[in-house]
């Protein structure tokens, strides 16, 4: 669990937090004593219906995220995962916004936000005003017999809600239709969300429960409460868990939402806050595969991001809107208010409708990129003997990964000995792969294995020994003299040493920069003068040792503090993988 915050004081946090919406949006005011971000009246269209929602903080970008055109008119919000008062969203409907044309108030269907949302509506009905009131309750996490009295919360799929009913007020429609909308809306949408840990409120004391590692808690709301059961499980085993919350018929506990081949939905993958947006990405590939395979959905609309959250809530929520007839015309079916345009800074989606059309569009066929084709060549060397001096060195360099992530990890960002460890492995494959129809035409073998290198290392690393394994093919081929050529010392010398001139161009890295050429360059140097490999590796291995004592010049190390505690201890991770591989290649000649 994250417990560490660049704000101290949850006070000064959430205020500086709204007022920065104002920096974002110009279109925005800022009532900093009741905490209310409205629309300011010269960019509002008289006439219209105002919208007006709210709730906890802690939630960004909802609820004041979602104020501005075509979203919301004004939005209260309280503190950290607590109600806004009565008060606040009274001053938000009847004195921040044009009420002349009706007020919707909408929040979520928690029991302080409803209390609190419903005496502000009940006042500004009171005062002659058009008002409706409307609590969204989405969650199937907790089941109808658990729910009870209080029913279902309102989580990710709420989203929808605000974009149809904003959307709506925004093109015209009546205080009526926008609270029907909602209705309609909200009897069918479903959402369900999912969390490996709670979250950490900043300024409070350690938190007293956690969710013990490999588990994951299904059904965790926004609050930071549980949901219907923890589990053990895969990704795949988790969205399948959350998919048959929201779209099983035969579960009378939860099933909200009916459906039927044809139907159509839009789909909604929420970011708890905490999810790279990486592995979001992933989630949302896995959800859409699903909901392909096993109820043969394609989404209409597929849209992920960070919607409604929970701090850094480290977890998702999947959310299914059933694209159902509004009854309300042309231009405002549910598709069309969800595309509809909104300049809100929390409303992230940019994919314009006429793209989505593609989405039925036969896949495209990916072919695989041809081989350039290369002559041969008559400098040669046996494969047996490759692979077992090339292999020997490629095993040193596996056996080594865990010294070099080690040493990476202190100095680096710790990818080092993961990546030589899987080019190493993938090299090693092809070189003993007798299908692979390797020959002893050493220009051609190398350039196979470049391929591979390239196609398995990557960052700055991977580039380098792309472009000096590139450079080495060209330097043996340049001592192909039309008649076999073995590739003796010398030949794998004099290539060597245009190599290293070939990767002096594209790097500034020089002997003493601590950097893998401390290893590279001495040995390529002592095979040239010496003709020796074990005089080479030796050389290497000298040059790795020195890097200890060095300071970075270049690379990552540049920017990694501490040096009092690794220098004149640690290596260069990348020339002490250089050593590992060299030393065992001098060891199987």
């Amino acid at each position: 669990m994250q417990t560490k915050h660049f704000f101290s004081d949850p006070t000064h946090l959430v205020q500086t937090a709204l007022n920065s919406l104002t920096i974002t949006n110009p279109s925005l005011a800022f009532d900093s004593e009741n905490k209310i971000i409205f629309r300011r009246p010269d960019v509002v269209r008289k006439g219209k219906v105002s919208i007006v929602s709210g709730g906890g903080s802690g939630h960004e970008p909802a609820y004041a995220g979602y104020v501005g055109q075509g979203l919301l008119d004004a939005s209260a919000a309280g503190t950290i995962f607590a109600s806004p008062s009565a008060e606040q969203v009274r001053i938000a409907a009847m004195e921040r916004v044009n009420n002349d044309a009706g007020v919707f108030i909408i929040t979520m269907n928690y029991t302080g936000d409803v209390l609190n949302f419903g005496m502000a509506a009940e006042k500004t009905r009171a005062a002659g005003i058009q008002t409706e009131f409307f609590a969204i309750n989405d969650d199937v996490g907790v089941g109808k017999l658990k729910g009870g009295k209080v029913g279902r919360r309102g989580i990710g799929g709420g989203i929808f809600i605000i974009k149809i009913v904003g959307a709506l007020a925004e093109a015209g429609a009546s205080l009526e239709e926008v609270y029907k909308a909602a209705q309609l809306a909200n009897d069918h949408v479903a959402s369900v969300g999912s969390s490996l840990e709670h979250v950490h409120v900043p300024g409070r004391g350690p938190p007293e429960d956690h969710i013990p590692e490999g588990e994951v808690e299904i059904g965790m709301g926004i609050h930071n409460e549980p949901g219907s059961h923890r589990a053990k499980a895969t990704l795949q085993e988790l969205v399948n868990t959350m998919l048959l919350q929201i779209l099983d018929h035969n579960d009378p506990d939860r099933a909200y939402l009916t459906h039927q081949k044809g139907d159509k939905f839009a789909l909604l993958i929420n970011n708890l806050g905490g999810v790279s947006t990486l592995e979001l990405s992933g989630i949302t590939d896995e959800v859409v595969r699903q909901l392909n395979k096993s109820y043969d959905i394609k989404p209409e609309r597929v849209i992920q991001g960070t919607f409604l959250t929970s701090l850094n809530g480290l977890g998702f929520s999947i959310s299914l809107l059933k694209l159902t007839d509004t009854g309300l015309g042309p231009g405002k079916s549910f598709l069309e208010l969800i595309d509809a345009p909104a300049e809100a800074v929390g409303w992230t989606p940019s994919i314009k409708p006429s793209t989505w059309e593609h989405r039925n569009s036969p896949p495209i066929e990916v072919k695989r990129a041809k081989a350039t084709e290369q002559p041969p060549s008559n400098v040669k060397l046996d494969i047996a003997t490759i692979r077992k001096v090339l292999g020997a060195g490629l095993k040193r360099v596996i056996d080594a990964e865990p010294k070099i992530t080690r040493y990476d990890t202190i100095v680096g960002d710790g990818d080092c000995g993961i990546g030589l460890k899987r080019g190493a492995e993938a090299v090693l494959e092809l070189i003993n792969d007798d299908s692979a129809n390797l020959t002893d035409d050493v220009v051609n073998t190398l350039l196979r294995i470049v391929t591979v290198v390239e196609n398995t290392m990557d960052g700055t690393s991977g580039a380098i020994y792309a472009i000096f394994l590139n450079a080495l093919v060209h330097g043996l081929r340049e001592q192909d003299k039309g008649t076999p050529t073995p590739a003796n010392v010398d030949v794998w010398g004099a290539a060597l040493k245009y190599s290293i001139a070939a990767l002096a161009k594209y790097t500034p890295a020089q002997v003493g920069d601590r950097t893998m050429i401390d290893a590279l360059v001495p040995f390529c140097q002592t095979l040239v003068d010496k003709r020796d490999v074990n005089a080479a590796a030796k050389a290497a291995e000298e040059g790795t040792e020195a890097t200890k004592h060095m300071k970075a010049s270049l690379g990552r190390a540049v920017y990694v503090g501490g040096e009092e505690e690794w220098l004149g201890k640690v290596p260069d991770p990348g020339a002490h993988g250089l050593y590992e591989f060299f030393t065992g290649l001098a060891g199987a000649l």
